[in-house]
């Protein structure tokens, strides 16, 4: 296949407006088109609905002005404890436009874990539904600063006001705030597993930094018919910044799914919604891999681009996926405070197996020493992402917090690894294959794609 990838890093540049909203660009822009489709939804129970982005707007409004009704301002943060369900996607919407920061927390998290989080980030609000409001509430006489709790879908406590209620009472006019692209929007906590989480704070233009990433591992997205699912948990960074609000960048829809991952399940879900794109974790490949050897027997699917990451999804999937899925898997890597940073895209490049892939077009990543000086090819040191690329300031890095390993020009990864010798030039065949360091003073948080 040709190989463009040097004349796409070479070219890209990145278009950074100085006011910048996420709520606008992802839904405000599109809610005009009253009958353009937002959301697909539907839970394990059976239940479904389908929203527009006019549905969403409408709801975000609302629930901005039930916010400030509560005493919610520009710059406090509102704590989202939900899964997969129209309610989170709106809440998004709504904090974002109004200025506020958003705090998505795993509605998997235990009650300590709300604890911390909520604690360190000072949150004043918090949305629940039934299945986490009591994980909430077994730690409520402890949350400082917390004055108003919100039960989605029946959630109900003394002192909880109901989403419903609330909404029916508010505005259904809101004007979105006039807001940076510097400015924050949320929060996102790191894993914890070399000490306790860290809150990364991210600005609005975060969205703008993972757009070259999304586009090229999803094949140039969109195309005509694209539609996006992923089992990715909203609350986390692989299913906000890589699913949901990519998506909707686009104005092109997205299938929720409230309800454990399950193999069959999915293949139903990618046939039902005709899903052209996913983003799939690698142990979801091997499950659906094991219950369904050969789904292009059993399933009419219309798989186009498939994105994974977390951890190798290996060679045996690989082929699995080309043979029965009709798609080459492209692999990504990044972080939870830095996201979407290196990777494959099989339509521009060559997929490398034992590589995560060459750094996407408008991030400039290395592997360096302890000093900061980058390395060689075969010579391993530390991936590594710098603050500017083609002598722009990459818009993915994040605000404060997360990570004392920003030195200087580079954010280190703390993730091993080395770079392919070039066949070309170095920036066409820059690939690495890294695997987990042994840092005390790096980054906080396990890398999305790692090579053992």
């Amino acid at each position: 296949m040709l190989d463009r990838y040097d004349e796409l890093h070479r070219s890209y540049r990145w278009t950074v407006p100085e006011r910048y909203n996420i709520a606008q660009a992802c839904c405000g822009q599109w809610a005009a088109e009253r009958s353009r489709c937002a959301l697909y939804w539907e839970d394990e129970s059976g239940a479904t609905a389908t929203h527009t982005f006019w549905d969403i707007q409408v709801a975000a409004n609302r629930l901005s002005n039930a916010l400030a009704s509560l005493g919610v301002k520009r710059g406090d943060r509102v704590a989202l404890i939900l899964p997969q369900r129209p309610e989170m996607a709106i809440a998004y919407m709504a904090i974002f436009q109004m200025g506020a920061i958003a705090l998505p927390l795993s509605h998997l998290f235990g009650p300590d874990a709300l604890e911390y989080r909520i604690n360190h980030a000072e949150a004043s609000v918090a949305i629940v539904e039934p299945t986490t409001i009591g994980k909430l509430w077994a730690v409520r006489e402890k949350l400082s600063t917390l004055r108003q709790v919100i039960g989605v879908g029946g959630a109900r406590e003394a002192g909880v006001h109901a989403w419903e209620e609330l909404l029916a009472r508010a505005s259904s006019h809101f004007h979105c705030v006039d807001t940076s692209a510097d400015d924050p929007a949320v929060i996102i906590y790191t894993s914890g597993t070399t000490g306790a989480p860290k809150g990364a704070l991210e600005a609005h233009r975060l969205i703008i930094g993972n757009i070259s990433g999304f586009v090229h591992s999803h094949d140039f997205f969109p195309q005509p018919g694209d539609l996006f699912w992923s089992p990715a948990d909203w609350a986390w960074a692989g299913g906000l910044f890589d699913a949901l609000l990519p998506s909707w960048y686009f104005g092109l829809p997205i299938v929720g799914y409230r309800g454990k991952f399950d193999a069959e399940k999915a293949y139903y879900l990618l046939e039902k919604y005709r899903v052209r794109n996913a983003f799939l974790f690698p142990t979801a490949l091997k499950l659906m891999m094991k219950a369904v050897p050969e789904p292009n027997k059993k399933y009419d699917l219309a798989l186009r681009s498939v994105m994974s990451a977390g951890e190798a999804v290996g060679v045996t999937v690989i082929e699995w996926a080309r043979e029965s899925l009709g798609v080459t898997i492209n692999e990504m890597f990044g972080q939870t405070e830095i996201n979407y940073v290196v990777g494959n895209c099989q339509s521009a490049w060559p997929v490398k197996p034992g590589s995560i892939g060459r750094p996407y077009p408008g991030h400039r990543v290395a592997v360096i020493d302890d000093r900061g000086k980058e390395l060689p090819p075969g010579e391993p040191g530390e991936i590594a992402v710098n603050r500017s690329c083609n002598g722009e300031r990459d818009p993915v890095f994040f605000l404060t917090g997360a990570s004392p390993a920003t030195r200087r020009r580079w954010m280190r990864t703390a993730t091993s690894g080395t770079r392919a010798a070039p066949t070309t030039s170095s920036r066409a065949r820059a690939t690495a294959s890294g695997r987990r360091r042994s840092r005390t003073a790096s980054s906080s948080t396990a890398p999305w794609r790692t090579r053992r």
